[in-house]
């Protein structure tokens, strides 16, 4: 397995955004919300029209750790829901619904999705699935969330884990006190 990074510049989200509605509208929804909610793409492909369709939460239970995890739809997520129903006509079943039948589809499809999306709008850095976590992750980040609270959304075991998933290297908090000059 490739290992990616996150999406760092809003500019290049921006982007594949746009790319990804140009499209097709499912491809757009799983991008957004899959950066907006930090889900695992495994839980993102099994949610279903109705338990997003006209709700303000999400409440699943994840497949890798089985915890429950109970969050609320971001403005944005819940616009590109309303505009995928309108689009598809779909108010139940697969949300990321194959063109082939009713099931979700793969993680290697919407890996290909992604990394395809990726290329086309000029990012070089390695993108997958993992890639929409990881995401979600660096820019609560970067926005001031604190460590400890992305690492409890994210289920890691400690601050240090979470840091490096989202690509935060020692070289960058080593800036801080570079940069600082008090």
């Amino acid at each position: 397995m490739e290992f990616v990074e996150p999406i760092r510049s809003r500019k290049q989200i921006d982007a594949l955004k746009k790319y990804l509605r140009g499209q097709n509208i499912r491809d757009y929804l799983l991008f957004v919300l899959g950066i907006n909610s930090g889900l695992r793409i495994s839980d993102l492909l099994k949610l279903q029209v109705e338990e997003v369709y006209n709700q303000d939460r999400i409440s699943i239970r994840e497949q890798k750790t089985g915890k429950r995890k109970d969050f609320p739809l971001s403005d944005t997520c819940k616009k590109a829901i309303q505009e995928y129903v309108k689009v598809t006509g779909h108010k139940s079943g697969a949300l990321f619904a194959s063109r082939k039948g009713g099931n979700p589809i793969s993680r290697v499809h919407a890996y290909r999705i992604l990394n395809e999306g990726a290329s086309r709008v000029g990012i070089k850095e390695a993108v997958g699935t993992h890639t929409l976590r990881k995401s979600f992750a660096f820019h609560a980040y970067q926005s001031g969330v604190d460590i400890t609270r992305i690492q409890k959304l994210l289920n890691h075991s400690a601050p240090s884990v979470t840091l490096a998933y989202i690509g935060i290297t020692r070289q960058e908090l080593d800036n801080v006190y570079f940069n600082l000059n008090l």
